[in-house]
């Protein structure tokens, strides 16, 4: 039995596809989530006027929007996908670790271990208050 070798140019191609694909994803739910939103409250005026700000841990946000979704509430499967979009990226720069530690390049894996620590952190704090 072969065993199968990764390159640089497999894992480049593979970040092209998940990057691609992430981003049409994303915009088919948030697509999806607007036509919902649209046939159940498509006729409703919304009032700007009074904005109250709804602060949440991060976690239960997720947990809301995962709910929400399963049970076909329209700006909860649009949220859905905006959080797709946002880990659209996150999930590159998993795959840019995975491919420096196969590398052995330790400088470009430190750097990456760095950069998911800064979002960890800013996700964090972001939105546990």
């Amino acid at each position: 039995m072969e065993r199968q070798v990764y390159n640089d140019k497999n894992f480049q191609l593979i970040i092209g596809n998940l990057l691609r694909y992430g981003v049409w994803i994303s915009l088919a739910f948030a697509a999806l989530g607007g036509v919902i939103y649209l046939i159940h409250h498509g006729g409703e005026l919304e009032n700007y006027s009074n904005f109250v700000e709804k602060d949440s841990n991060l976690f239960v946000v997720i947990d809301s929007v995962i709910e929400g979704a399963i049970q076909g509430r329209g700006e909860s499967v649009i949220f859905f996908g905006v959080i797709l979009l946002f880990l659209t990226p996150v999930l590159r720069i998993l795959l840019s670790l995975m491919s420096f530690i196969l590398e052995k390049d330790y400088l470009y894996t430190v750097i990456t271990l760095v950069v998911i620590l800064i979002i960890i952190i800013s996700i964090g704090f972001g939105f546990s208050h």
